[in-house]
């Protein structure tokens, strides 16, 4: 049981059809925390500044979010703004300051260490391996990265992808990774570099997971008014490692369940600004709306 996540707390700036947002709390590993809490104990590990608010900090803590492995630098917090237009699918990024980020080297407590399942955010790969490489007991590594260290960190994405059982990437870094248009041949080559599993996020077309014994397609929970999408990856994410480190085995039906937990709790993200959804929901809210998923299937 347990899970560490590694990846970005940030404060982020959203701006989408429906209002602006400033100073959110947001950042891969916040999001990511939000669903995997409410099947297994999360160990956050992340760097803020010191202008990163003490109400933030109050509110991961009240989650029972274990903070040990949080870093709190005389720097400057990770930033973000973005805007959304149109269908909202996709962010244009208006501004990024990497602050703490920039000089981050994780720390880990020795009980932390001996955690068997680590999921690696969306941060820089050297981060991300220098992580993984203080771990002593891993036996379930997920990996998520995005366009920008594909294009300016290729080569040690690619060695990293040997190191982990689950690569998880939306359908665009997944065509610019494996450099092909079709998302199976695709996944079948992000395979080829060393991942076990390929999971492709592809929005409001669901996800489609890939392995050499299993291809499974899953369609995304029809939600009716989409608030802002920020985050909502990680948050199935969350979901999606978070069962199976509950889980604690993998097999088709644990793997179908976990990518269902997954695609539920990126369609509670989407439905309001930064965390304001997913930090109010319960295991019982997952499962209500789970059933109602189900009855989509039956005809």
């Amino acid at each position: 049981m347990g899970i560490v996540v590694l990846g970005t707390v940030a404060l982020d700036s959203v701006k989408t059809p429906f209002g602006k947002r400033v100073d959110l709390l947001g950042g891969s590993a916040a999001h990511f925390s939000m669903s995997a809490r409410l099947f297994t104990q999360v160990s956050l590990v992340a760097i803020v500044g010191k202008d990163f608010p003490k109400k933030h900090i109050n509110f991961l803590s009240s989650k029972k979010l274990n903070l040990t492995s949080l870093i709190i630098d005389p720097g400057k917090t990770f930033r973000w703004e973005g805007e959304y237009k149109g269908d909202l699918n996709t962010a244009l990024t208006l501004d990024t300051q990497l602050g703490v980020l920039s000089c981050f080297k994780p720390e880990i407590s020795g009980v932390q260490r001996k955690i068997k399942n680590i999921f690696l955010a969306n941060v820089d790969p050297d981060i991300q391996r220098h992580l993984l490489g203080k771990m002593h007991s891993a036996q379930l590594v997920g990996l998520d990265s995005m366009n920008y260290w594909i294009s300016t960190k290729r080569k040690e994405l690619i060695k990293l992808l040997k190191l982990v059982d689950i690569y998880v990437a939306n359908d665009q870094e997944a065509r610019s990774l494996s450099g092909e248009t079709n998302l199976i041949k695709a996944a079948k080559a992000l395979k080829r570099y060393g991942a076990k599993m390929v999971l492709i996020k592809k929005g409001e077309n669901g996800v489609l997971f890939y392995s050499d014994k299993f291809i499974f397609s899953l369609p995304a929970y029809p939600v009716e008014k989409v608030i802002d999408p920020t985050g909502a990856g990680d948050t199935f994410a969350g979901g999606f490692m978070g069962y199976l480190a509950k889980s604690g085995k993998i097999n088709p039906v644990i793997l179908k369940k976990a990518l269902a937990y997954g695609t539920i709790a990126a369609s509670f993200n989407v439905e309001d600004f930064g965390l304001a959804r997913t930090a109010k929901l319960k295991f019982a809210d997952l499962e209500h709306r789970l059933n109602k998923f189900r009855n989509c299937f039956v005809f």
